[in-house]
């Protein structure tokens, strides 16, 4: 399995490089004011693609630290309450008769 793991990511790597190797050609981005940025297709695409990386965790870390509180505090709660008498738990119930 490890193997066949491993034979996927190579394989993905091969084509994501001759994806970039296919496209250098240098693109002009425009923006708002004349302004305008040269630069190959490839490098755009990653930057824009890492761009929308972070931005979707940035806007992921509000509900992960929200549930990082809620978790605490229901471990603060569950550590409160009395322990229960474990040895008495896990002994199977006394047959009558």
């Amino acid at each position: 399995m490890r193997v066949l793991s491993w034979a996927i990511r190579f394989a993905l790597f091969v084509v994501l490089l001759a994806f970039a190797a296919k496209n250098t050609e240098p693109v002009t981005l425009r923006f708002y004011f004349d302004l305008a940025w040269q630069a190959p297709l490839v490098a755009l695409l990653l930057a824009f693609f890492a761009a929308g990386a972070v931005l979707g965790l940035i806007a992921m870390s509000g509900t992960y630290f929200a549930q990082r509180r809620e978790i605490a505090r229901l471990q603060r709660a569950d550590s409160s309450r009395p322990e229960f008498n474990t040895r008495a738990a896990s002994q199977p119930p006394a047959a009558e008769g």
